[in-house]
């Protein structure tokens, strides 16, 4: 399971540019709106530092990290949810990632061109929550009209499932209606099953991608704090990237030159480390590890899946042939530092169907197939 994470935002606000410093994909850029016609697809490891360590520990043949998926879509103007700008080529490709990226502008700079001819972040959030808005709202009414239809029907089934449908667009649409999105609003799971064919871009989990100059990396702006206010008001996060640094860093192989980096500019992480753990924490992921001589994995599940989900991540036989899973912590592997004396520990266990994968959990799986 590879995050998916779509980067949307306006025209020259720095989308492809960071797009190309995340990935391996380079991603055309340009000082004018719509160089990008066609979205751009491009990989990124996700960095962890728990699997370079379970490597050290078992020196494998070969390590595989986790995938980031990163799509750069074309900018949105106002006016793109009735095909302005090629609006509706530009939502459908939204329409098809796991989790909205928005870059928004967080530096000055008169010789890049801002499609608005001013610098204000929030106003340019506002502008992409109304199109996004805009655009479910006539989803809606299109599915609005089908459940209307169907509730004619002679079938009790049909038309039960009709009136949870139209009891679920009924709450969300005063809701896109105002211009917010359909993910604030509450529904049961019942519901959401019931809606789940209109693919609302707005139920989509969103974060903020501040794009920043050199100083703002480092210190922040009054842009970046107006992003994250905004951005916390929505039950949202914003992180901080400079495309210029992300280049930089990516053409470093050596993690300790790397590391030596970021500490130069008093930088913890990464931007596509802070990218991809708020993508994480917004989908509800977690990372699970398989450890041997021969590999090192690092695997994507989501928060609740069982010991036989996780095993179907690696190969779908592995959760039809399920029998159990041989499972320790990576902390107890730091802790104790073999697997012969986490077992003499009594941390190693054997766990069934019902087990519930944790975040840092180290497994082996015994199937039947």
């Amino acid at each position: 399971m590879a995050l998916n994470c779509g980067i949307v935002g306006l025209p020259n606000v720095g989308k492809s540019t960071i797009f190309s410093a995340l990935s391996a994909a380079p991603a055309e850029a340009a000082n004018y709106p719509f160089c990008t016609i066609n979205p751009n697809v491009g990989k990124a490891q996700v960095n962890d530092e728990r699997l370079t360590k379970l490597s050290a520990i078992f020196q494998p043949q070969r390590t595989i990290p986790a995938i980031t998926e990163f799509v750069d879509i074309a900018g949105l103007v106002k006016g793109a949810s009735q095909g302005e700008g090629l609006g509706n080529q530009f939502l459908s490709h939204i329409r098809e990632v796991g989790v909205i990226a928005q870059v928004v502008r967080c530096f000055d700079n008169p010789d890049i061109i801002h499609v608005a001819n001013t610098i204000d972040p929030v106003a340019d959030m506002e502008i992409i929550a109304i199109e996004l808005a805009l655009a479910d709202l006539e989803t809606l009414h299109k599915r609005r009209e089908r459940a209307e239809r169907t509730r004619k029907v002679q079938s009790k089934a049909e038309q039960k499932l009709a009136e949870t449908v139209l009891t679920a667009l009924d709450k969300i649409s005063p809701v896109l209606e105002q211009g917010k999105g359909a993910r604030q609003v509450l529904l049961s799971a019942e519901e959401k099953a019931a809606i789940g064919d209109c693919h609302f871009i707005t139920m989509k989990p969103q974060l903020y991608v501040c794009n920043v100059d050199e100083t703002g990396i480092r210190q922040g702006n009054p842009y970046v704090e107006a992003v994250k206010q905004r951005a916390a008001a929505e039950g949202s996060e914003a992180v901080c990237i400079c495309g210029k640094f992300e280049a930089e860093l990516g053409s470093i192989e050596d993690p300790r030159e790397k590391q030596a980096f970021l500490e130069e500019l008093g930088i913890s992480a990464s931007g596509l480390n802070a990218l991809t753990q708020a993508a994480y924490r917004l989908l509800g992921l977690i990372t699970f590890f398989t450890a041997g001589t021969d590999e090192c994995r690092a695997w994507t599940v989501h928060i609740g899946d069982t010991a036989p989900k996780a095993a179907g991540v690696i190969h779908t036989d592995f959760e039809q042939g399920f029998i159990k899973a041989e499972v320790y912590h990576y902390d107890d592997l730091i802790q104790y530092g073999t697997e012969a004396k986490i077992k003499e520990a009594g941390k190693y266990r054997i766990e069934g169907k019902e087990y519930v994968v944790q975040d840092g959990d180290v497994m082996f799986f015994k199937f039947n197939i």
